[in-house]
């Protein structure tokens, strides 16, 4: 029975794709008006002949992706990076000869993809793609291998702007990722696995929108992905979602993995947010973000019943923050924000990337419920203080430090201590970024670590920890004592500088 039932089962897909191929009438797919219509069976009868629309096939859609790939791959390039990596010698404290230099040097290759956004040459790709790297090399669609510079970047969404020296390049159109359609059909264009693969395309449909999940969270980031199940692999990073209108609607940047491979579920930074940074980037150097002033969390079923609102999704507010935007408008711990300028609001980090992506001094109104009841509240959103984390290449400001130590820090901040679930008043620097190569990493600093003391002296804020760093290597210390903060527990980790 079972050979019998798998010849039903084919001459039924059969059929419903001869059924698909000679009536599904298909526009064509440059049109931002595209739909699929199926012919009124009903009136054919009293058609004339001059007055029916022709009849295309399943033909016309490969043509039509065909010619986007075409059009689009050539704006994508292959990102080569090269990191010089120092650490100390581990046989030097037992033949250590006068004059010798006991530390040793190797070379750390890495690769990534970009996208070219203008024809004199910016590259938009990811921060991890590019950070800590000496040397960046890009090569062309062509073939042409060309150094690329660091115009800026900003590990808070992972968005790093790139230059190169040409003109007439083939730049990709941004598109508007805010109207991306769940269901959608995309390219995914890059360079997975290696060079030797660069310029690869995978096909496939936007499967979620408004993803957070969790690479940013930890150090106060902010996400808002596009999910894609187009293929995306080591290699992907920074390169090109695109709509079936040839435009880019994302910057692909993780894979969901148990193997490290694709599995059908990846992620995008949506093009609305990489532009917005890359914007701001090249024109001032440095990223700025608005604020409210809350802690929140995202509501729930549970919640809204014991709070009894009918709501079922919102941002319940847990705490204002005094001095700040939300405090003078009024806010009060317990209002369930469930709308922004008339747009509905369903989790709290996106909320919180929505408030950051708009400019200090923007005013929104916010629908809420307080007691029950639904009321508006107008507020005037202020400048995200204390935020270090974006930085132009020539206003990094102790880039020397941090490739000499294979880690970059930023201050800690109420909202970062609120992440991490420390005390609001911790003082220190959290690690934000952080070389597998690096000595602090192999002697187990990671990423989201909060450092509250050097060589037993208490650090403040990123000024205490760049002196007091500064000082230990001019002094020619070999090695450094961390005291730090991992989860609400206290540890001590040394490492060779």
């Amino acid at each position: 029975m079972k050979p019998l039932n798998s010849i039903h089962a084919l001459l039924a897909a059969l059929a419903v794709l001869l059924i698909a191929f000679y009536t599904i009438d298909l526009q064509p797919l440059n049109n931002k008006a595209s739909v699929f219509n199926l012919p009124d069976f009903t009136s054919t009868t009293d058609v004339k002949p001059s007055d029916q629309q022709p009849v295309n096939t399943l033909q016309d859609l490969n043509d039509a992706i065909v010619n986007i790939t075409e059009k689009t791959t050539p704006t994508v390039v292959t990102v080569f990076t090269t990191q010089t990596v120092i650490r100390q010698n581990p046989f030097s404290r037992f033949f250590n000869f006068p004059g010798e230099d006991d530390t040793q040097k190797f070379q750390r290759s890495g690769l990534g993809s970009g996208v070219i956004v203008s024809q004199d040459g910016y590259i938009l790709t990811n921060n991890h793609v590019v950070e800590g790297a000496d040397e960046i090399r890009v090569r062309t669609f062509e073939g042409n291998e060309l150094n690329a510079e660091i115009v800026g970047t900003d590990p808070q969404t992972d968005v790093a702007v790139l230059k190169i020296d040409a003109k007439n390049l083939p730049a990709i159109e941004l598109g508007t990722s805010d109207n991306v359609r769940v269901g959608e059909f995309v390219l995914a264009i890059g360079s997975p696995f290696g060079g030797n693969l660069a310029h690869s395309v995978s096909f496939g449909i936007v499967s979620g929108k408004g993803r957070a999940i969790g690479l940013a969270q930890q150090t106060g980031g902010y996400e808002n992905f596009i999910q894609t199940d187009a293929a995306i692999n080591p290699g992907n990073s920074g390169g090109a979602l695109i709509n079936l209108d040839g435009e880019l609607i994302g910057i692909n940047t993780a894979i969901a993995s148990r193997s490290g491979g694709n599995q059908g579920i990846g992620f995008a930074i949506p093009v609305d947010m990489a532009k917005n940074i890359m914007t701001q980037l090249i024109e001032t150097g440095e990223v700025t973000r608005a604020y409210l002033g809350i802690f929140g969390q995202t509501l729930d079923a549970t919640m809204a019943e014991a709070l009894g609102i009918d709501q079922t999704q919102g941002v319940l507010i847990n705490t204002v923050e005094e001095d700040t935007p939300a405090e003078e408008a009024g806010l009060q711990e317990g209002d369930v924000i469930i709308a922004m300028n008339g747009k509905r609001v369903k989790t709290y980090y996106a909320f919180r990337t929505d408030v950051a992506g708009k400019k200090p001094g923007t005013k929104v109104t916010l629908d809420i419920i307080r007691d029950g009841e639904q009321q508006k509240i107008e507020v005037s959103l202020g400048e995200l203080p204390g935020d270090q984390t974006a930085s132009s290449n020539d206003s990094s400001g102790g880039g020397d430090l941090e490739d000499n130590l294979g880690f970059a820090v930023q201050n800690v901040t109420p909202e970062i201590a609120r992440q991490l679930k420390l005390s609001r008043n911790t003082k220190g620097v959290v690690v934000t970024n952080i070389s597998r190569g690096s000595d602090a990493y192999r002697q187990g600093l990671r990423q989201g670590d909060v450092i509250v003391s050097i060589a037993r002296q208490r650090i403040e804020d990123v000024g205490d920890f760049n002196n007091i760093m500064n000082e230990l290597v001019e002094e020619g210390n070999q090695a450094v004592l961390l005291r730090v903060i991992r989860q609400g527990t206290g540890l001590f980790i040394a490492f060779e500088l």
